[in-house]
């Protein structure tokens, strides 16, 4: 039987090894269970302070299942060890269970200290009319609010906020009761008058309220000018925020943090790094946020040279970085790298990180995306230890954007399958899947499910939507979802003008350009790569010269490559082969590839056979792989008959190992896509369609259509010719669209490559013969066909 003394001195002993524990790092930890286990081993049981510094070092370690098993054991847990769960609980995110050890806790054990922990653990967690409600018990049940109790709910009232009488009456009730006179009170109060100006939209009287709080604070730290400068910066007062920041004298690096963030919110870069060369020169302290900060507006602004400078001095400068310095820091810079085109050193960044978070993983997945490279990014999320809805988003969007839509939906169902709750990018990003797609039926769905998810406001989806229809083919849903938008901004303008373009009416789309303008929207570069294909697409030359021209002189935009093209490619349209040429001449850089297929492209639809033939060596030369060019060239020389120059063409692509991309069309029919393929021989369904086909064309005849054997471009006889017609991809899911379609309903294809002429002519008798609409989107655009007329108006 051992004495009270040796069992005392045996306590103080395990409880001195404890404190020395105390560290959270994993030496601690480990030095923590080996005293631990002797305790176990030696039959000790440990005494109340032992067992709440074991409960302390479990919770602090983050092995909170130990300390709850700790915990349940102990008969009689005080009130101390009580605390201690509940800020582990509260740190965990899981308020019942810290609630539950506060409500069983009687009255006779609490304290102040014990209240502070329940009010803290409900502001943590965001439920600050609890936390309101308990302080306010807390008095009432007679326990004297301290500091701490101040500080705790001020922070669960800037949550809630609702009126500024809360924040007076408050402000009274500390003043009254003496806290007031110290920073950390002081502070959140402040906070509170500064969320109260925000939220409230009462920014000018609460603003002077909040500065008149913090001239008369007896002392100002570093919280105390972070919190006054981040209230102006929110509330748009860059320049009051700059002037308070000068007159700082402190070398505080929280107010200069806060006012670099609040330029780059803005938008302005040049002006967040002149606050980073003077924290430099005034030798403020600089920490993670200072350099995250820097190095995102970097990354944002593309200033990449000034980033590996932030780079390069953060490697000589701190030489032994903690983890909670370098993760932040190491995440910024992989975003830097890869926003700069930068991948690869990224992911070496990535590799040499010693610890890794899921912001980590994020951000490389989303430079792979960004950057096009989507099977590697596709590799990388499969292996990803972690996902969580940002993860799935990138990914869905990703897919989306690199023409994977059939990929992008499935993931889409797996994400909802595994119990995430999609957000509005990532129905975004399902819905652009279907735009990929042509899939209008599964458009229309995630539709409406959008709208049960209560996100018909959002902006990204609304969007997508426009795409979605559009591009489906239902320009009228297009235009009538864009008049329900809550809000619209610049790419909501330019969807639509794309939609209207791409459907052939571009007398519409100059005028919604016109609207536009008068919104106060000012344009983009995007906005007048749409125009100018709208006016393309419907042959408005002179609008289209207009609007190119108004670019520069109006509107301070340079025109790119993307922009001449587009105006080429309107000349060439409409045959003005000597203003492209000039055009051409007068460009501030020389001529590459978009401009040159624009001019092949024109060329082949006037056969124009010198300049085409010019333009093919060019791009020959510039791609020699692509398909499309060898293509073009040969069909240029198949229409006008030079059989042999056709077969030079084809033999190099042989040599070359060329092969050309095959004509493919695919309908939705009940949800399903079926895909054909030209001279298909694999739909379960295609020699019922070459029937019907045959049949319909008889019928077609008698109402004037003639087969254009000039579009076979193969040298044959005239009646394998017919035959070769009737076999295009785009007749058979036509043909089988109107066979399987409830009748009157309109008939949606699409095709990888541009509508064949024969096709084209036989759509519109198509159209007439069986009183239905027909719309076709090729490569390039829609046609809509109906009443054996086109929409394009053979302008195409």
């Amino acid at each position: 039987m051992k004495s009270p003394d040796f069992v005392r001195a045996l306590a103080n002993l395990y409880a001195v090894q404890l404190h020395l524990c105390s560290a959270r790092s994993p030496s601690s930890y480990t030095l923590a269970r080996s005293v631990h286990a002797h305790m176990i081993a030696s039959g000790f049981k440990p005494r109340a302070h032992v067992f709440n510094r074991l409960v302390d070092i479990y919770c602090k370690s983050y092995n909170l299942v130990y300390a709850q098993y700790l915990f349940d054991e102990c008969p009689q847990p005080d009130v101390i060890a009580r605390t201690t769960m509940i800020a582990a609980y509260s740190a965990a995110g899981k308020l019942k269970l810290a609630g539950e050890i506060f409500g069983g806790t009687s009255f006779h054990m609490r304290d102040t200290v014990f209240y502070n922990a329940m009010i803290t653990a409900y502001s943590h967690n965001d439920d600050g009319h609890a936390a309101i409600q308990l302080f306010c018990d807390m008095r009432r049940d007679g326990f004297r609010a301290n500091d701490y109790s101040f500080s705790s709910v001020l922070s669960a009232l800037a949550l809630v906020i609702e009126n500024v009488k809360q924040c007076q009456q408050l402000h009274c009730a500390v003043v009254k009761s003496g806290a007031g006179l110290t920073s950390t009170v002081f502070n959140a109060l402040l906070s509170v008058y500064i969320k109260c100006a925000t939220s409230l939209q009462l920014s000018p009287s609460l603003m002077v309220a909040a500065r008149k709080l913090f001239e008369e604070m007896p002392e100002r730290d570093d919280p105390s000018w972070t919190t006054m400068i981040t209230g102006y910066v929110k509330n748009d007062d860059l320049l009051t925020a700059k002037e308070l920041l000068d007159g700082m004298n402190e070398k505080f690096g929280g107010g200069w943090n806060a006012m670099m963030s609040g330029y780059m919110h803005h938008g302005l870069y040049h002006e967040a790094l002149d606050v980073f060369r003077k924290m430099l020169s005034s030798e403020i302290q600089l920490d993670e946020y200072a350099y995250t900060n820097v190095i995102s507006a970097c990354a944002n602004a593309g200033f990449f040279n000034f980033g590996k400078q932030v780079h390069a001095y953060i490697l000589k400068n701190v030489v032994t970085p903690t983890p909670a310095f370098s993760l932040p820091v190491n995440n910024a810079l992989i975003t830097l790298y890869w926003r700069c085109g930068k991948i690869e050193q990224a992911h070496e960044i990535f590799n040499r990180m010693t610890v890794q978070d899921l912001v980590s993983w994020n951000a490389i997945l989303s430079g792979y995306v960004n950057v096009g490279r989507i099977d590697e990014a596709k590799n990388f999320f499969e292996v990803m230890p972690e996902k969580n809805l940002l993860t799935w988003t990138v990914m869905i969007s990703g897919l989306a954007h690199s023409g994977c839509g059939e990929e992008g939906l499935k993931l889409f169902n797996q994400m909802k399958l595994l119990g995430f709750k999609p957000c509005d990018y990532a129905f975004a990003g399902a819905i652009t899947s279907c735009s990929v797609l042509g899939s209008f039926e599964q458009g229309r769905q995630l539709h409406a499910q959008l709208l049960r998810f209560g996100f018909e406001s959002s902006l990204s989806a609304g969007n997508a939507l426009i795409t979605m229809y559009a591009r489906c083919g239902v320009v009228d849903d297009a235009h009538s979802l864009f008049l329900k938008m809550p809000c619209v901004d610049s790419v909501s303008w330019n969807a639509m003008i794309a939609a209207l373009g791409q459907h052939g009416h571009g007398a519409q789309a100059i005028e919604f350009f016109q609207q536009m303008l008068k919104a106060g929207i000012l344009p983009d570069r995007i906005t007048f790569l749409t125009v100018l294909s709208a006016c393309s697409h419907a042959g408005l030359v002179n609008e289209g010269r207009q609007y190119f021209d108004i670019m520069y002189k109006c509107y301070n935009i340079s025109p790119g490559e993307d922009h001449y093209a587009r105006l080429i490619d309107l000349l060439c349209r409409a045959g003005k082969f000597s203003e492209a040429k000039e055009v051409m001449k007068l460009m501030p850089f020389e001529p590459g590839v978009q401009i040159w297929e624009a001019l092949l492209a024109g060329c082949r639809i006037h056969g124009n056979i010198d300049l085409g033939i010019e333009a093919a060596d060019r791009l020959l030369q510039l791609i020699p792989q692509h398909d499309g060019t060898h293509v073009l060239l040969s069909n240029m020389y198949a229409v006008v008959g030079r059989w042999e120059d056709v077969a030079k063409v084809r033999k190099l692509m042989r040599d070359r190992g060329i092969k050309k991309e095959p004509g493919c069309s695919w309908i939705e029919v009940d949800s399903k896509v079926h895909v054909f393929l030209v001279d298909d021989a694999v739909h379960p369904e295609v020699q019922l369609v070459y029937d019907y086909l045959q049949n319909m064309v008889h019928e077609m005849r008698k109402i004037g259509y003639v087969p254009d054997t000039k579009f076979v471009l193969h040298d044959m006889e005239f009646d394998q010719k017919e035959s070769a017609l009737s076999t295009h991809s785009e007749k058979l899911a036509v043909a089988f669209g109107l066979m399987k379609l409830p009748r009157q309903a309109t008939v949606r294809v699409f095709k990888n490559l541009r509508i064949c002429g024969d096709c084209h002519n036989a759509f519109k008798y198509m159209s007439k013969l069986v009183d239905r609409e027909i719309v076709v989107r090729d490569g390039k655009r829609f046609h809509h066909f109906r009443d054996g007329k086109c929409s394009c108006g053979d302008y195409w």
